[in-house]
């Protein structure tokens, strides 16, 4: 253990740049270290001036932290379920200064009900573990494989309790697999959540996506818009020049 600007350390720990209003976050990459993936997600939601916003599955708080500085909501939230990334997370809040912002509360979704209120949040994002319980190779080590495989929630568990928190008409944002598309577009409409925006990402121009991006409005019309492809690497395996505004470069 050490510490850093009065931020206790474990053993295993760093502090990463976020390069973003001078924030940083403490990450420990035995437990899973946020990817690409959660900084596109914070770039396609949308948070209005006054809103409250809810992460599902927050990991080590990198969403909400990301949103707080790119946003004007009220509140950024975060529910995770595993200790040592709650404890992460609330340590990278002090180091940044966020305690009246940003809170990550440690919380298993499938008991919702048990820590907010219905229709209590204006926006909802998640990024949730891709792979159903059989799909795939898991990690070896337990921390990584609830991270990437629905070991402990469902796509359902999720989708369900966005559906709840959500206010009339609040926004439900998520970061997926194209391979799970049927699926999400299945449960978003059972729980209410209309699919209103798509967006695909590919690596290269040429090859298939990998990530797909969506936001879904609570009691809302059918009208889905399927947004322009997100092409991640140039030729010469560069960042395209929308990638690099995202990532501030």
């Amino acid at each position: 253990m050490n510490l850093q600007n009065n931020i206790l350390l474990r053993e295993g720990e760093r502090i990463d740049d976020l390069n973003l209003k001078g924030y940083q976050i403490i990450q420990n990459p035995k437990f899973f270290c946020f990817g690409m993936d959660a900084v596109l997600l914070s770039a396609f939601t949308e948070v209005k001036e006054g809103d409250t916003v809810l992460d599902l599955g927050s990991g080590n708080g990198i969403i909400p932290m990301l949103l707080e500085a790119k946003t004007r909501g009220k509140k950024f939230i975060g529910l995770e379920i595993q200790e040592q990334n709650v404890d992460m997370a609330r340590r990278s809040i002090l180091l940044n200064h966020l305690e009246d912002k940003v809170e990550i509360h440690l919380g298993d979704v499938k008991k919702i009900k048990e820590y907010y209120k219905a229709e209590s949040f204006d926006v909802v994002t998640s990024n949730p573990p891709y792979m159903n319980a059989e799909g795939g190779l898991k990690n070896s080590h337990e921390a990584k494989t609830i991270a990437r495989h629905e070991v402990l929630c469902s796509l359902e568990d999720i989708i369900y309790a966005a559906s709840y928190v959500l206010k009339n008409k609040g926004s439900f944002y998520m970061v997926h697999r194209p391979h799970r598309l049927v699926d999400i577009m299945v449960l978003l409409r059972k729980y209410r959540l209309e699919p209103k925006a798509l967006q695909m990402v590919h690596p290269y121009i040429d090859k298939e996506p990998n990530m797909v991006l969506i936001k879904a409005v609570k009691n809302a019309r059918a009208l889905l818009k399927g947004l322009k492809p997100l092409i991640i690497y140039n030729e010469k395996g560069q960042y395209n020049d929308e990638v690099k505004e995202i990532y501030n470069e």
